[in-house]
């Protein structure tokens, strides 16, 4: 979960033509009870869901957009009406990107020979032939607009319908202050979603929070997810400013704020409830793998901050909220990527996991994943 400075499309190409990871090594002897589990890294993310492939504001009115999911190019089209559909991004006669084209009414037109293509995907209209004559078009995806995100689902549109979308309560609620997240991060996916699960790590973040110790009071497994509750003790260093905006708002000496993070496959939320019951911070991220190998992956994230008593308190402090989360992510970032770097040196998974909430966390992704393999890259 990282901010959306400066994101275009040459930081996310940047990230996604990477170079593949030098050959594996000697393959590591497996861990006791280990054996024939599938390396968690080789595998891809499910696309029978909905993934957020750009934010609202990234696709104007009138103009198309590309992006891509798991290496699979698809353009995003905005109408002259306002709404969105999205198609493969390519024309069926030279696979010219259709993003390149122009947005048409209700339809866009490739630019090179104007092959029109509307929301379906089917072709409806080549300049030079008749209606009677017209080609194949080609892939329409099922695509949704909510809470300023540009839904995609990859998968097989026929179980679109039946599967989900995220719910924004706190987005919508007058009540909290919403700051939108999002950036190109070169890890797998999994990476992420162990990241924000394992609160153990909070030695690395020991320079902008101080001596933080975490302590697991449950944990939980269902069809579909995992989920644990943290409290924190401060063990050293004082409480950064960014950090009270977000702890405690309602309690006193007695008071206990409870982290919760949830991972519901594919999405992940991290609440913080106070210790009253109120839910003063609410988190939703989603990590959207770009490249075919699924070494890249775009995050999107929506964090909400209950607003104090005080009005205008959160806007006024809000500055130094952002210095301080993007402080902390940054660190998160640099770390996965690190985790990223070592298991390409390696060739495999090497991970001796110990924590159980993590160990269950794997078992989600492995579960719930793609059943192919991405494949290991060679120089």
């Amino acid at each position: 979960m990282y901010a959306e400075s400066a994101l275009d499309r040459r930081t996310i190409d940047s990230a996604v033509q990477a170079e593949p990871p030098p050959a594996a090594m000697a393959a590591p002897q497996p861990l006791a009870g280990d054996v024939g589990v599938r390396d968690l890294r080789r595998v891809p993310i499910h696309p029978d869901y909905w993934y957020p492939l750009a934010w609202s504001k990234e696709v104007k009115r009138g103009k198309a957009h590309g992006v891509r999911f798991a290496g699979d190019p698809i353009v995003l089209v905005r109408t002259e009406s306002g709404n969105v559909f999205a198609l493969e991004d390519r024309c069926a006669h030279r696979q010219v990107p259709l993003h390149a084209g122009v947005v048409d009414g209700e339809s866009i037109r490739c630019c090179y020979h104007g092959w029109t293509y509307d929301c379906t995907g089917r072709c409806i209209d080549v300049p030079y032939l008749g209606k009677e004559r017209l080609p194949n078009g080609v892939r329409a995806y099922p695509c949704k607009e909510v809470a300023g995100l540009i839904f995609v689902f990859p998968g097989d549109p026929a179980l679109a319908d039946s599967k989900p979308l995220p719910a924004f309560a706190s987005v919508a609620d007058k009540q909290y202050k919403t700051r939108r997240l999002g950036r190109a991060v070169k890890c797998h996916y999994s990476f992420m979603h162990e990241n924000l699960m394992d609160m153990n790590h909070q030695f690395l973040h020991r320079r902008q929070m101080g001596m933080m110790r975490a302590r697991s009071v449950g944990r939980r497994r269902g069809e579909g997810f995992v989920e644990v509750d943290y409290t924190f003790t401060r063990e050293g260093g004082k409480q950064p400013v960014g950090e009270a905006l977000v702890f405690s708002k309602d309690g006193g000496e007695n008071s206990k704020d409870v982290m919760t993070v949830r991972t519901v496959y594919p999405y992940q939320t991290l609440q913080i409830r106070s210790g009253s019951g109120t839910l003063v911070m609410d988190l939703w991220i989603a990590y959207v793998p770009l490249d075919a190998a699924q070494r890249t992956n775009r995050t999107f994230g929506m964090l909400s901050i209950r607003r104090p008593g005080l009005p205008f308190a959160l806007d006024l402090a809000w500055p130094l909220l952002v210095w301080f989360t993007e402080r902390i992510f940054k660190e998160d970032r640099e770390i996965v990527e690190m985790e990223q770097a070592a298991h390409d040196k390696q060739g495999a998974d090497w991970n001796h996991e110990v924590f159980p909430v993590i160990r269950d966390l794997r078992d989600l992704l492995r579960e719930c994943g793609g059943r192919t393999v991405i494949p290991i890259q060679k120089i």
